[in-house]
C-alpha cells in the first residue's frame, strides 16, 4: 500500500507563490505518474498538472505558465510550484500517484486572500 503525504499548503496574498510537496511511500513512485489535483466545495476535483516517469508534463490552461510540476526520484517527492497565484486557486490540492489515479493523498488546502 502506498501512501502520498502533502505538504506546503497555506495562506498566500494574490500574486504570491507556495510549493506544495508530495512524498510517497515505497519503491513504485519512479515508475508511476504522479499528479496534482484541486478540488473546491461543490465542484468536482480537477487535474491540475501531471508528471509522467519520463518527466512529460502535462497542465491545466488556468495554471499554464503559472504552475511548475516537478519530481525527485531519489527523494520520492513531487512538487508544485505555484506562482502568481490568484483568488480562484483557493482549493484543497491533492496528490496522486497511476494514469488513471490509483493512490491519493489526504489533501492540503491552499487559500489565496488579501
Amino acid at each position: 500500500q502506498v501512501q502520498l503525504v502533502e505538504s506546503g499548503g497555506g495562506l498566500v496574498q494574490p500574486g504570491g507563490s507556495l510549493r506544495l510537496s508530495c512524498a510517497a511511500s515505497g519503491s513504485i513512485f519512479k515508475f508511476k505518474t504522479m499528479g496534482w489535483y484541486r478540488q473546491t466545495p461543490g465542484k468536482q476535483r480537477e487535474l491540475v498538472a501531471s508528471i509522467t516517469s519520463g518527466g512529460r508534463t502535462n497542465y491545466a490552461d488556468s495554471v499554464k505558465g503559472r504552475f511548475t510540476i516537478s519530481r525527485d526520484n531519489a527523494k520520492n517527492t513531487v512538487y508544485l510550484q505555484m506562482n502568481s497565484l490568484k483568488f480562484e486557486d483557493t482549493a484543497v490540492y491533492y496528490c496522486n500517484m497511476g494514469n488513471p489515479p490509483l493512490y491519493w493523498g489526504q489533501g492540503t488546502q491552499v487559500t489565496v486572500s488579501s
